[in-house]
């Protein structure tokens, strides 16, 4: 029999056996105890990993959106992932001032438990409700149990919560999460009310049973999320309401460019804006389009909304044109066609004075017997001069119009130029000036050779102007591309005589647009509308000219884009 261990008493110890199993289990348990921390703390980290991730991405997601309302859906619906609530609510604040002169506007809700056709609605910033309360405090209250707000020792904040919705709608609010939204200043622009937090994300609370065992306060960590998801949410709608505040400026600053054009030409009233809203309609169609020359041509929302601009402001550069030049409703200015008038009153006195004169001599050279019939030949000739006079007045008043001459017009008009006067100067002096002449002249519309010059230069005022603009990245291309819709695909457009490809296709579309509603408009004084089947047809004739494009004229046909205005 082998001996056990001696202790320094020299007994045998009893007890060596159990000692060494038990340390045996201590150090297994230790082993397994940090396994088990290790392992938890991967699983920390990974969560964590998992969270930053899930922040970061949702801070890109929040600082790349521009629209309010699908920001503020994107700000809910992330609040209520990382929380885990079945509802939300955004309420904007709305107002400057004092609290009293501010107002909370619910814009957005979601509920995952039930379907709600939510109306929006305004309310007073005040202490008693629980929206009201975080703004005027601008911290987050969290509500563990809505229930426990009728009694005073449960509602340290004072505030109540409106059971209209749940009295409604069956739907039971339990725990309540309320986060204001701060901007760059610290100031409550915003609030997100969670609703719900549920203990399984994917649970849908129907029953009365599920708002009691499925239905969970929000914890610390919940509310940490929150708060900063509405941190960055803050920001991102300060932005967000900011560039939509520069959006209406700017805009606002196009309809007044737009008052400014059709001030100073009246006649074309609305023309800007039906031409942007036919050349968008267009760029709808091509950018729908699967097939053909078009199929890979895309356009973004900001493609089309940097066409309408250069729509609308494709003709601003009138400004730049003499007035009377712009609308000069008749080949002759007022001011040229009394000219005339007055000229011609003139020579008829001249031609009076010539008669009576005539007669004069007569009563010394004439007998008696003879002298009434001399007085009659001579006021026969003198009527018959004074008529002729007078159709050539009216022919001018007739070819003054901005119509196509008539066969044989041109000639008739150069014999009246050939005509002569004496002038009181004792000089003689032609009927019609060189320049009436030239105006009379026009073959078809108003314009002479050199005012149409002047109009044409409207398309580079209108580039001028619109350059000296900062468009940013997403309407550089708005003066390109109002700058061209009178260049010609066969080069014989204006200004540049651009020609294919070196027109941007924004261009070729308006240039369609441009003609169309030239051709239709019913506003234009000097003519009369042409009706939309003759006008497509003169357009298309346009097209066989070369001078437009045949694949969007043939969509702008096809797909009826030309009822957009009419």
């Amino acid at each position: 029999m082998t001996a056990g261990p001696v202790g320094r008493t020299g007994r045998q110890d009893q007890s060596a056996g159990p000692v060494g199993c038990t340390a045996g289990i201590s150090a297994t348990l230790i082993y397994a105890v940090r396994v088990n921390s290790a392992e938890h703390a991967r699983d920390e980290v990974a969560r964590l990993r998992q969270e930053l991730e899930e922040l970061v991405a949702t801070s890109r997601a929040l600082s790349s959106e521009r629209d309010i309302r699908k920001l503020l859906g994107l700000i809910l619906r992330k609040c209520r992932q990382v929380t885990g609530a079945d509802a939300g609510s955004v309420y904007i604040v709305e107002g400057e001032g004092a609290p009293a002169d501010k107002t909370l506007h619910f814009m957005l809700s979601q509920n995952d438990s039930l379907n709600i056709d939510f109306q929006e609605f305004t309310l007073g910033v005040d202490e008693k409700s629980i929206v009201g309360k975080a703004v005027l405090n601008a911290r987050p209250i969290n509500i563990p149990d809505l229930d426990a707000l009728d009694d005073p020792a449960g509602n340290p904040w004072g505030v109540t919560h409106n059971r209209s919705f749940d009295e409604k709608t069956g739907y039971r609010a339990r725990s309540m999460l309320t986060v204001p939204m701060l901007s760059a200043h610290s100031d409550v622009i915003g609030v997100v009310q969670l609703i719900n937090r549920k203990r399984a994300p994917d649970r849908r609370l129907r029953a009365e049973a599920d708002f009691v065992n499925e239905v969970v306060a929000f914890d610390s960590r919940a509310e940490e999320f929150a708060l900063a998801l509405a941190s960055q949410a803050g920001i991102s709608l300060e932005n967000a309401i900011l560039y939509d505040e520069i959006r209406k400026v700017f805009e606002g600053f196009v309809d007044a460019s737009v008052t400014a054009i059709e001030s100073r030409d009246p006649t074309t009233s609305g023309h800007s804006r039906r031409v942007a809203t036919l050349t968008v309609a267009l760029a709808r169609v091509v950018d729908a389009a699967s097939q053909g020359p078009f199929a890979e041509v895309r356009f973004s929302h900001d493609d089309l909304r940097q066409i309408e601009y250069a729509g609308i402001l494709h003709d601003f550069g009138k400004v730049g044109v003499r007035e009377r030049v712009l609308v000069k409703p008749k080949k002759l200015y007022e001011e040229d066609l009394r000219a005339i008038q007055f000229r011609f009153a003139y020579i008829r006195k001249t031609l009076e004075a010539d008669g009576a004169e005539r007669k004069l001599r007569l009563v010394g050279s004439t007998a008696d017997v003879d002298l009434r019939a001399r007085f009659d030949e001579v006021d026969a000739e003198t009527e018959r001069k004074r008529l002729h006079l007078d159709e050539l007045l009216l022919f001018i008043g007739k070819i003054n119009e901005p119509t196509v001459l008539e066969q044989g017009g041109m000639e008739r008009l150069s014999e009246i130029g050939r005509l002569t006067f004496i002038a009181p100067s004792g000089e003689p002096r032609p009927f019609l000036e060189p320049d009436e002449m030239a105006a009379l002249q026009v073959r078809r519309g108003s314009l002479t050779d050199l005012e149409r010059v002047e109009i044409q230069s409207h398309v580079v005022h209108t580039y001028n102007f619109l350059r000296k603009i900062p468009w940013g990245r997403s309407l550089r291309n708005v003066p390109r591309i109002a700058g061209a819709h009178h260049e010609y695909l066969n080069g014989a457009g204006y200004p540049r005589g651009l020609s294919g490809g070196e027109i941007p296709i924004e261009s070729r579309m308006m240039t369609i647009a441009d003609i169309f509603d030239a051709l239709t408009a019913s506003d234009r004084p000097y003519k009369r509308a042409v009706p939309v089947a003759r006008a497509l047809g003169i357009v298309e004739e346009e097209v066989k000219a070369g001078k437009l494009d045949a694949d969007l004229f043939h969509l702008f046909v096809g797909s009826e884009v030309f009822k957009a205005v009419v």
